[in-house]
């Protein structure tokens, strides 16, 4: 049977059981998607399911702003990071939320009529860039938590989809076509024009702490820094040689697109591990099977293949906070690496 899913197969989320289970439950309740691939995939290391939802949707549904806004900017950070599916996930979430003609005017590659949807989108953008501007924010003070969660929620989630689901939303490419799009978005609008209660995945997360202070007194606070936790337990799979080679590249990487030649990336057959974190980070469409392949030996679980990718893609968006918080300092909350691998054992689904 064809799956969404490359490099991995993920446990079937029929066969889910506790906050697995309770994550689907909620996915179906407040995303109106049952078994979105976007998390699915992430069931292999179920660890990270729950923070990454529950990052989502603390910012992007219940979190300050409105849907519109916010799905713009994640169409945004979505165009910059070259996830197709995920901008034709939020061009037919635009549909949902009844903005028809916004929704189309995005598919065909156009600015948005609206000066406040279009600098939101120019903003969104912006945020893959090292220095971009932090403020002002097209988006009022108040609103910060729930723009900026979603900003950082999506930056992580193209990078794990674009490594590890295929581009196809729909079966053939069907979202490519105005009227299927405009019929799923309808499908999914009572959901999405629904309000729901903020804080409601916390109880997903284990006593993750407050967060960084531009979610300060709100559950997208926790919910960062429970991802943030989950998603740096991989650099435990690299050595700290590979660790450091990672810190230093993205440190000096301004966000544009790696070329093709010459790669600039780790020789797969020397350093296969530090070469999967940095594609993950800067530019996971090019994960091959063979350098899937380079990195795999008989201990290296789909598990662990998460694990690595997730540590990679969150080394990017800790790059891409750091960038959008500043000036303020927030102890505690810079890009160490935690030593220990990440460990199936210890994780319950």
């Amino acid at each position: 049977m064809p799956t969404p899913f490359r490099h991995t197969e993920p446990p079937s989320p029929k066969a889910a059981t506790g906050r697995v289970a309770e994550a689907y439950a909620q996915m179906a309740r407040d995303f109106g998607i049952a078994e979105p691939s976007t998390f699915v995939v992430l069931a292999s290391a179920p660890a990270l399911l729950a923070p990454a939802w529950a990052l989502m949707r603390e910012s992007l549904i219940a979190g300050p702003g409105d849907r519109t806004g916010k799905e713009v900017a994640a169409f945004g950070v979505s165009s910059a990071n070259k996830c197709p599916f995920c901008v034709d996930a939020h061009t037919v979430l635009l549909h949902a939320t009844g903005d028809h003609a916004l929704a189309e005017r995005l598919a065909r590659g156009l600015e948005p009529e609206d000066e406040r949807h279009a600098r939101v989108l120019d903003w969104a953008r912006r945020t893959r860039e090292a220095g971009a501007a932090p403020e002002p924010y097209p988006f009022p003070r108040a609103e910060a938590p729930g723009y900026l969660g979603t900003v950082l929620a999506f930056h992580f989630i193209n990078r794990v989809v674009s490594a590890l689901v295929t581009e196809n939303l729909l079966p053939a490419d069907a979202q490519r076509l105005r009227p299927v799009r405009s019929l799923a978005g309808r499908s999914l609008s009572r959901t999405v024009r629904r309000i729901a209660a903020p804080g409601a995945s916390l109880p997903l997360l284990d006593d993750p702490g407050p967060g960084p202070e531009w979610a300060a007194g709100t559950p997208v606070g926790p919910a960062y820094a429970a991802l943030r936790t989950a998603a740096l337990s991989g650099a435990g799979l690299l050595d700290t040689d590979d660790q450091a080679l990672v810190h230093r590249t993205l440190d000096a990487w301004g966000g544009a697109h790696p070329p093709l030649a010459p790669d600039p990336f780790p020789d797969r057959r020397t350093r296969p591990g530090a070469r999967l974190a940095l594609l993950a980070a800067c530019a996971p469409y090019r994960i091959t099977d063979a350098d899937v392949a380079a990195w795999r030996r008989p201990e290296h679980t789909d598990h662990c293949l998460v694990h690595l990718v997730a540590y990679g893609a969150f080394a990017a968006v800790d790059r891409v906070e750091r960038g959008l918080s500043a000036p303020a300092a927030r102890p505690g909350l810079r890009p160490t690496a935690p030593s220990a691998p990440a460990s199936s054992s210890k994780e319950t689904s």
